[in-house]
């Protein structure tokens, strides 16, 4: 009897070729060179065990090493990709018996499953996501602080509802992007613990009669442990989920970033220089310098968050077991929307390093542009003796007299307070001209709140060495895992090269 499938005898037919063209060949077609060395990893650690254990003989296990060792040097160009073995691990797996036989090569799944193979494949590539995620996050973080510092006296008006509201300086708006990295990547460190577990040895979904070793498997892969429940193990992608959700708040956040610096680029505002390396131009108009970086940063968020949003769609009616609209189609979009964040951060990371403030131009926008009126309403309370909301209506009495008159918040006068508080209050505010003048200053406002969190230059750079502190803490952390990973990856090829010989 002939037999078409080449992956089961159970199938009597090959696989229909619209089951080919839409599903096999397009993930063959990207799949096998990105998971090669990760199932190259997965194999080498699952047959250290087996022969560890005593469940494969040590001739068998000195075939499969020398065949494992073979193939790794060969790279993935040796395997030409056949869909009708569906997948990267039968691809893997097909050429393996070709370079050993079938028997030594089949004994390589004894007590496994594409289940548990997949599930830990997954935990492998995006654990590696993360470490890149988080290197590209201390970058960022690294260079907002520098550019922080440096910018820490540069005055600027605040803004809110993209409306003049507070002086500020530029440095501060810096460091305040720094502020939210550093729990965004927070996000992406706390979820390394439930990440890094091992779920090989739970096979299909059952685990296995034989007496297969979880924990040195999970030590050789550089996993913290063991993920226990075998359902679990194959059931749940959970870690992708929060790894993602992670991803797309902090593509949110440099998106924010990106949109603050568009509308400062532009002629308009004028308010930020690019250099012209980092900008694009127009076909047809000679006069255009167009910030591509940015445009791009800001749609890199979309991509990420539809990442998100596809991975949640697929699993919310699978069942709680192995599941191919789960960890398949689940996934799918996961892997670009890694990548994604990793543009995002090699985006904003150009923007932030090269983002110049107009320093004079700002400044001077700040003294015209009543951002300072706070401080005038707080220099009433003070000096004059009002409550606060009084001082309030006050302020914006002397706003509305100083725009009818088309003068600036650094030509009031004390007059104009006094009239103000006269058609408020019933009384002449009393403050002198020094106090009128120094309360209207956005570089005395600045400096003057030097509470924790103030825009006070000395603050600014108390909090840029505090969070440096931090982020040195998280990048000795990151070094540390990719440290273990290492030794994991040393440990597992020297035990495999032990078996070949």
């Amino acid at each position: 009897m002939s037999h078409a499938s080449k992956v089961s005898r159970r199938l009597a037919e090959g696989i229909a070729p619209e089951v080919i063209e839409h599903i096999y060949s397009p993930r063959l077609a990207g799949e096998l060179v990105l998971t090669f060395p990760y199932l190259g990893a997965l194999n080498a650690a699952h047959l250290v065990m087996l022969a560890r254990q005593g469940i494969v003989t040590p001739a068998q296990a000195k075939a499969i090493a020398g065949g494992l060792l073979r193939m790794a040097a060969e790279g993935p160009a040796a395997i030409t990709p056949d869909p009708n073995l569906e997948d990267a691990y039968f691809n893997v797996e097909a050429r393996l018996i070709a370079l050993v036989g079938a028997d030594p090569g089949g004994r390589l799944h004894i007590a496994r499953s594409r289940n548990d193979l997949s599930a830990a494949l997954d935990r492998l590539r995006v654990r590696d996501g993360v470490l890149r995620l988080l290197d590209g996050a201390v970058a960022l973080r690294r260079t907002l602080l520098a550019r922080g510092e440096t910018f820490a006296e540069v005055v600027m008006p605040g803004y809110t509802h993209l409306q003049p509201a507070q002086p500020i300086t530029f440095g501060y708006y810096l460091t305040g992007l720094a502020s939210a990295l550093e729990r965004d990547a927070a996000r992406l460190l706390d979820a390394w613990p439930r990440l890094n577990l091992s779920p090989m040895g739970a096979a299909a979904l059952a685990t296995t009669t034989f007496p297969v070793d979880r924990a040195l498997v999970a030590q050789l892969l550089g996993f913290d442990g063991v993920l226990e429940h075998g359902l679990d193990c194959v059931a749940s992608r959970d870690f992708s989920v929060e790894v993602v959700a992670a991803a797309a708040q902090l593509a949110l956040t440099l998106s924010r970033f990106a949109e603050d610096m568009h509308v400062a680029v532009s002629h308009e505002f004028s308010a930020i220089e690019f250099p012209d390396s980092v900008c694009g131009t127009s076909s047809i108009m000679p006069q255009k310098k167009n910030p591509v970086v940015l445009e791009h940063l800001k749609g890199k968020a979309a991509h990420v968050v539809a990442g998100f949003a596809s991975a949640g769609a697929c699993i919310r009616a699978s069942h709680f077991t192995n599941t191919l609209d789960a960890h398949r189609e689940g996934q799918a979009m996961i892997w670009p929307a890694l990548a994604e964040t990793e543009r995002a951060l090699a985006l904003a990371g150009i923007a932030a390093a090269t983002a110049t403030p107009k320093a004079e131009l700002l400044l001077a926008r700040a003294r015209a542009n009543f951002s300072t009126a706070t401080d005038l309403a707080d220099a009433l309370v003070r000096g004059a003796g009002m409550d606060f909301r009084t001082a309030h209506h006050v302020a914006g009495a002397v706003v509305r007299r100083l725009m009818e008159a088309g003068r600036g918040a650094h030509e009031a006068t004390v007059e104009i307070v006094d009239a103000a508080a006269q058609e408020v209050a019933g009384r002449a505010a009393g403050l002198d001209a020094a106090t009128v003048a120094q309360a209207l200053d956005p570089a005395r406002s600045v400096a003057a709140r030097t509470i924790p969190g103030g825009t006070a230059p000395v603050e600014v750079r108390r909090m840029a060495t505090r969070m440096a502190s931090r982020l040195a803490e998280d990048e000795a952390r990151v070094a540390a895992w990719r440290d273990r990973l290492a030794a994991a990856e040393a440990q597992r090829d020297a035990a495999l090269q032990a078996l070949a010989t």
